[in-house]
């Protein structure tokens, strides 16, 4: 016994120079260690303090946190670290005029100047949500398989806007092209494959060690088993070590390189780039509905620009309804609720009339040179062309559904 209890506080002493170090807890913080599982210490940590959350859980370093929020002042925006998902975020925010400031490329913690009281932390895509779910973040921009897959239907993980309109991918199996799939097209012809038995299952490797089984038991596959992988999936099959595989694709590309092949009724998520953030911190954390409200506003107003352009034209009429009737005539001129029309005034013979109609209307990217073509049609001249910035709405739909959602 002597033994055993030595063997078990040199496994906990880690934890214990955290807890103890850690600005986490308050200095009035007690732990108690329960040698329940040698191999997963739990400690559960109490305060003293009336005034301070409830109890904190540390399982294998991680923190579960009550359901108040941490007390601090500032509010805490987690954005990706690295990669694509990275630098299009910055894009986005810097079309959106909230660049982010950062002083060192290499600081974890940067500032964007038009929202004061917030910080930007660079974290990888599962710490993001992590520590939203911990509470030490508030708002973070991840990829919706992210949240799903580490949010695991946690109910203070709440959707601020679910299409960022980027980072497009969909979480998928994919099956070798050859040997006993080669004729396999479907998630239904793969499940009634002899070869998965009990004892010899359909081995999948992933790093959707949530979704994947999650997806498998839902659609009624029973021999399943599921691999651990971050990376290379690819050459899981080709080496033995997996039947499939589980991961996210976009254009397809590496898993045509790797004869893989996706099958109908394989995908699992369509993903893109979302704004989640915590419920508690939403309705609990000081200022940060109103800075919620401005990052929102700024991006459906750029997003629902996104793709538009304004279209001005000169037209000849006898007077602006006249005018208005032509051009409502043509199904690409109805613009975002109907056209602009104002008279454009000219001077002849000493005298000022208003000979011409200048008409503005938003015209969509698809649709632009068709829209042009109409308005020439109906003897409209001088045709002027600018891409659209921002459209704000008189109500921001998202911010309305963000309210309804907390209830407020």
């Amino acid at each position: 016994m002597a033994a055993t209890a030595t063997s078990f506080q040199a496994l906990i002493q880690p934890y214990s120079n955290y807890l103890s170090s850690s600005s986490l807890f308050p200095s009035s913080t007690s732990c108690i260690a329960s040698p329940s599982s040698l191999l997963k210490p739990k400690i559960i940590c109490s305060s003293s303090s009336s005034s301070s959350a409830s109890p904190l859980t540390v399982v294998n370093g991680n923190v579960e946190r009550s359901s108040v929020v941490p007390d601090r002042k500032e509010i805490r925006l987690g954005l990706p670290s690295k990669g694509r998902m990275a630098s299009e975020t910055l894009d986005l925010l810097k079309d959106c005029q909230l660049s982010v400031r950062q002083v060192n490329p290499r600081q974890y913690v940067a500032e964007i100047p038009l929202l004061s009281n917030l910080e930007v932390w660079f974290q990888r895509q599962k710490d993001i949500v992590r520590k939203i779910l911990t509470g030490d973040l508030d708002l973070g921009i991840v990829g919706l398989d992210t949240v799903t897959e580490f949010g695991q239907g946690n109910d203070d993980l709440i959707l601020v806007h679910d299409a960022l309109d980027y980072g497009q991918c969909h979480l998928s199996i994919a099956i070798p092209k050859y040997g006993i799939f080669e004729n396999i097209n479907s998630l239904e012809e793969l499940a009634r494959m002899p070869q998965w038995t009990k004892e010899k299952p359909l081995r999948v490797a992933t790093g959707f060690t949530y979704l994947g089984p999650k997806f498998m038991e839902e659609k009624g596959l029973k021999h399943v088993t599921f691999s651990t992988a971050d990376g290379a999936l690819e050459a899981a099959p080709a080496m033995g070590i997996a039947d499939c595989i589980l991961d996210l694709v976009s254009s397809g590309t590496t898993l045509r390189e790797n004869n893989l092949k996706e099958i109908d009724g394989g995908v699992v998520l369509q993903s893109q780039a979302v704004l989640v953030a915590s419920r508690k911190s939403l309705i609990q954390r000081e200022g940060i509905l109103e800075t919620t409200h401005e990052i929102l506003e700024r991006l459906e107003a750029h997003l629902k620009a996104a793709g538009q352009f304004c279209v001005t034209a000169n037209m000849r009429g006898s007077s602006m309804e006249e005018v208005a009737e032509r051009i409502l005539s043509q199904p690409s001129l109805s613009g975002l609720q109907g056209p602009t029309i104002s008279p454009v005034f000219c001077k002849r013979d000493g005298k000022v009339s208003p000979d011409y109609y200048a008409i503005v209307i938003c015209v969509p990217k698809k649709a632009l040179y068709k829209s042009v073509q109409q308005l020439r049609a109906i003897g409209g001249s001088g045709v002027l062309v600018s891409p659209l910035t921002y459209i704000f709405d008189e109500e921001t739909p998202k911010w309305r559904d963000l309210l309804q959602k907390l209830g407020l």
